[in-house]
């Protein structure tokens, strides 16, 4: 049996769009794992790497903790916080917050850094407040790019959010995990199928929110 039946018998099948096990609510579980560890990494890495960027400072510091966060394995980071903190939503978030932080966090402080410095020494020229230079000055010229790399943070964050399941939560990662134990292989590709299909989604929303979000004249000039 190829994939392809595989898709096909996962989503003709009505039992799969219904009741706690439905597509309905796991993917309402998977966005709102993802959703949350987005927010908490943003809130995070964003105004580190506003600050930094502005300054012009840390940016080795920065390269160095990006690296670190690349390299730990995600999946062992869930198994090791699972044996100190017991099972739960915290030992999800954990991985996944520190695998968004690095994108974000060096994406917006390169951002940042790229932008043109003859407007911003004109503000400082006519008095404008460090605050305001980089909120009024910077962040609208630097915006593609931070939301290229929130876009790249979510991206990993949806893909990820699997592991959930691997601590009895709910999610997309609940028919992969559930379908490799049981042997039913057309909820592992129905799942992840699922999965990709959200990851797409997330591209869509993004280019969307540039869309919407960046003026007309620095989307042409990038």
């Amino acid at each position: 049996m190829n994939v392809l039946n595989y898709v096909n018998d996962f989503f003709s099948d009505s039992a799969h769009w219904q009741g706690y096990d439905g597509i309905p609510t796991r993917l309402l579980e998977h966005l709102g794992y993802s959703l949350e560890a987005l927010g908490l990494a943003a809130l995070i890495g964003l105004p580190i790497g506003l600050v930094t960027g502005h300054y012009g400072r840390g940016g080795n510091v920065l390269s160095l903790i990006a690296t670190a966060g690349r390299a730990l394995p995600t999946f062992g980071l869930l198994v090791l916080i699972v044996m100190i903190e017991g099972f739960g939503l915290l030992p999800v978030m954990i991985p996944l917050v520190v695998l968004a932080v690095p994108p974000i966090l060096v994406t917006t402080y390169e951002a940042v850094r790229s932008v043109d410095p003859s407007p911003v020494d004109a503000a400082r020229g006519i008095g404008m407040a460090e605050p305001r230079i980089l909120l009024q000055v910077e962040l609208p010229v630097a915006l593609p790019l931070i939301l290229g790399g929130l876009r790249s943070a979510a991206i990993q964050i949806v893909s990820t959010a699997t592991i959930a399941a691997y601590v009895g939560l709910g999610g997309l990662g609940r028919y992969i995990v559930d379908g490799l134990y049981q042997r039913n292989y057309e909820k592992v590709v129905g799942g992840a199928t699922l999965v990709a299909l959200m990851a797409l989604a997330t591209l869509g929303l993004f280019w969307a929110a540039a869309r919407a979000a960046v003026s007309p004249g620095v989307r042409r000039s990038n």
